[in-house]
């Protein structure tokens, strides 16, 4: 009878259990095939991987490459493991929030937002575990990196003069005024020699203002002589020229332009940056930011390596 029931038992088929293959152990987590395969379905799905953990790769590079998969999953879980080390974990209740500022900042409600995720082939509750992890990515990026980046208006300036070797990183704004004396008044000749008159009456300390009311021949006079403030390049270049070297309240000798001949007084002067470099400094720091974060990014992970029990089993 006993040995009926071992044959019995020995003819019996067993049922395996499936053991799931671990990829690798990253300090006390692991990555198993099935992550592998969740990874792969993410990567099918808009905004469902983390762009900062491709080093420099697109997604769809990523998709036939098992081996990247498999260091993007490993990053992951060193950056799970600084979130817990760091207590930086949030509740769900965070997440819920978050979910609803979004749909908020969408212009949409939260039943729409969620058609919107499963028209794309995500359920809320997936985006909902995707969204915790970002959050708490973000807090763990921000004490760890962000919070530790500079970039200078001088690091941004240095950028714009690479891709705008020509351009001038500041441009003199200077406020002039001047005597005019009209060649078509009689002949160049005598004009010149009227100018020669007035500009001896100054150097014998006669007031510029006060020459300029009395003397000036220019149609559109304005007290003392005032022309205006002017930038660099947008006034007559013999005038400009003249000026260059004078201080503020200095004044030119005899200057001859194609209008005629001109005493000129510096009345102002400052240095002002290139306009155009103004418009685009916020978005070149911006993409100074992008670059340099991503670089610490790829340190910083290269350290956590470093410092962590990893073994890949592939």
């Amino acid at each position: 009878m006993i040995s009926l029931f071992f044959a019995l038992m020995m003819s019996a088929p067993v049922k395996a259990e499936v053991v799931e293959k671990t990829l690798a152990i990253v300090n006390s987590e692991i990555v198993l095939e099935s992550d592998l395969k969740t990874l792969q379905k993410r990567m099918t799905k808009p905004g469902m991987v983390d762009d900062a953990l491709l080093d420099g790769k697109s997604v769809d590079s990523l998709k036939g490459d098992r081996k990247a998969q498999l260091e993007y999953l490993i990053n992951e879980k060193l950056i799970e493991s600084e979130i817990k080390r760091l207590n930086l974990s949030v509740t769900n209740d965070r997440v819920e929030s978050e979910f609803k500022d979004m749909a908020k900042r969408n212009n949409v409600s939260e039943a729409e937002l969620e058609s919107i995720l499963k028209n794309q082939g995500i359920s809320s509750q997936e985006y909902k575990v995707f969204l915790k992890s970002k959050i708490e990515k973000q807090s763990l990026m921000d004490q760890e990196i962000i919070s530790k980046l500079r970039i200078s208006d001088d690091d941004a300036l240095n950028e714009y003069l690479k891709a705008n070797p020509n351009s001038r990183p500041s441009i003199d704004e200077f406020s002039v005024a001047h005597i005019f004396f009209n060649p078509k008044k009689g002949s160049p000749e005598a004009a010149y020699k009227r100018a020669e008159a007035v500009l001896a009456k100054l150097r014998n300390g006669e007031s510029f203002e006060t020459l300029a009311e009395q003397y000036s021949e220019d149609p559109n006079f304005t007290s003392g002589g005032a022309l205006g403030t002017f930038k660099s390049g947008e006034f007559l270049p013999e005038i400009e020229e003249a000026i260059s070297g004078l201080k503020v309240g200095e004044t030119t000798g005899i200057v001859k332009s194609r209008l005629g001949f001109h005493i000129v007084k510096l009345t102002g002067k400052k240095l002002t940056t290139d306009p155009k470099f103004e418009k685009a400094k916020e978005r070149i720091k911006g993409q100074l930011l992008e670059a340099s974060f991503k670089r610490q990014l790829k340190l910083w992970l290269q350290n956590k390596r470093e410092e962590s029990f990893v073994r890949i089993n592939e």
